[in-house]
């Protein structure tokens, strides 16, 4: 699998569910890579951190923006699941990215600046399929409000999604300060284990992305 965690737009929340996907899937007994392709160097940065925690298990990360085929291609010979971390924006690092990915994912606030960029994600997927036809796309909720009223914000931005015949995944990523934590200390919320719906939301993600 070649995960492609992407968007057109930053502060979605992308290389914090890349990170918290990557150890998921390590935990789970994968041979994972997680490639962070974003000039920030936000989830290398985080690796960094946790070098300094030996309770925390092992995790490869390395760093590259550009074309990414050839890279990918290679690192797949030798990696079962490689995530890729993509900066928000519509670059050559995400569309090279994208024509080999295997699963395609993204993560969308509920809010109408995140939805704008819903048209161009579509015409990035549709230059994609020709050339990677069996690639799986899907979009997820992050960041949604945890107040029980605002469930139809979320509701209508999954139809948002829906409308550009872009799928959302059942699964919803809430705005949560434990996220914020665990970035800090560069473990992911399993690890961190503070906070167990957070927990259960990257679980059910992760099963929900997989089983597809």
């Amino acid at each position: 699998m070649i995960l492609v965690v992407g968007g057109e737009k930053g502060g979605a929340g992308k290389s914090c569910i890349a990170q918290n996907l990557s150890v998921w899937l390590k935990r789970e007994g994968h041979d994972v890579l997680l490639l962070d392709a974003d000039p920030q160097k936000t989830s290398y940065l985080w690796a960094q951190e946790r070098l300094s925690n030996n309770q925390l298990i092992e995790l490869p990360v390395e760093h590259a923006t550009g074309d990414l085929r050839r890279l990918l291609q290679d690192r797949a010979k030798r990696y079962a699941a490689i995530v890729v971390d993509v900066g928000g924006a519509d670059s050559v690092t995400l569309r090279s990215a994208m024509t080999v990915a295997t699963h395609i994912l993204f993560p969308l606030r509920p809010k109408r600046r995140d939805l704008k960029t819903l048209e161009n994600l579509e015409h990035l997927v549709s230059l994609t399929l020709p050339v990677n036809p069996d690639v799986i796309v899907r979009t997820v909720i992050s960041q949604a409000p945890t107040l029980p009223s605002q469930i139809t914000r979320i509701l209508d931005a999954k139809d948002a999604c829906t409308s550009f015949g872009l799928k959302a995944l059942n699964a919803i990523v809430y705005n949560r300060n434990v996220y914020d934590d665990a970035d800090e200390s560069g473990s992911s919320v399993i690890e961190l284990g503070t906070d167990p719906k957070a927990s259960d939301e990257i679980k059910q993600l992760a099963t929900e992305l997989w089983s597809i």
